[in-house]
């Protein structure tokens, strides 16, 4: 989710694709085809090493929703996927996670996949019924990931001064549990998976000159060993009032007042799975 064109030291050259041109969509897992299947493991493999097929179909077989990001001429760019569940317990609440999730450098700096993203969240939001809040939770083991909350959401858990509501971090600690088992570690908030995914050499690292953004130093110091693949969990609550400015302006360009969100489908308002 890199906001930057700039290419990362040891980066492959690949003509830069124009950002107006990248469009985002939303399917069903089950739709997805045996290309676009193909497509988003050699995007992944690209950028990860230890990305197994197995781990990349367990993965993907738990989620129900991906996100592609494609270019004008069809060729995927990036992707991400996403797992939607009702709870009674341990909290009650719509909880959305996410799953793999990548961007081509080369389409670095196009907002397609906020977009995207939030006009599918939002649709899924109201599919499940505001009976209860709707959290996301988020794996992180790159810096430029983590910048999107700041970016997009006014409260999320963990963040630097000031500290997000009580009640958010309280809920944090019994999702990721329910969500990653024994592989969470509630002192440090990480996720330590046995076969970790970690990001090859042309993105690993956090350049110096980023360390002056507080965001990303908060991260740096609280997830020390995301180069291994570390992954800190992180939460925040899906509501339009969470929204930062940047995040009100994309909403407001989704669609007209009024108007359906576009880009959606019927398949948008599935239900989404219960869970005890």
């Amino acid at each position: 989710m890199q906001q930057t064109t700039r290419r990362p030291p040891g980066a492959p050259v690949a003509p830069a694709t124009p950002t107006s041109m990248v469009r985002g969509r939303l399917l069903a897992r089950e739709r997805l085809t045996a290309a676009e299947r193909d497509a988003m493991r050699a995007l992944l493999v690209r950028h990860f090493s230890g990305v197994t097929p197995a781990q990349f179909a367990a993965d993907l077989a738990q989620k129900q929703w991906v996100i592609l990001l494609e270019d004008a001429a069809g060729t995927l760019v990036g992707f991400t996927s996403l797992r939607l569940e009702t709870l009674e317990a341990p909290v009650r609440c719509h909880l959305l996670s996410s799953g793999d999730t990548i961007i081509d450098p080369r389409a670095w700096g196009s907002t397609a996949l906020m977009r995207a993203w939030l006009a599918a969240v939002l649709a899924l939001r109201e599919g499940a019924g505001r009976d209860r809040p709707c959290y996301w939770l988020l794996l992180v083991s790159g810096f430029r990931t983590y910048r999107f909350l700041p970016l997009f959401w006014r409260d999320f858990h963990p963040r630097p001064a000031p500290a997000a509501p009580a009640d958010l971090a309280a809920r944090l600690v019994p999702l990721a549990h329910h969500r990653y088992g024994e592989a969470f570690d509630p002192a440090s908030g990480i996720v330590r998976f046995p076969r970790p995914q970690r990001l090859r050499p042309h993105l690993a690292g956090i350049p110096a000159e980023r360390l002056a953004d507080a965001h990303i130093a908060f991260f740096a110091a609280r997830n020390p060993g995301h180069a291994a693949g570390d992954e800190l969990a992180c939460l925040t609550e899906l509501d339009e009032a969470n929204l930062t400015r940047a995040g009100r302006r994309i909403l407001r360009a989704l669609s007209p007042p009024g108007a359906p969100r576009p880009g959606l489908g019927s398949d948008a308002q599935r239900r989404p799975e219960a869970s005890e």
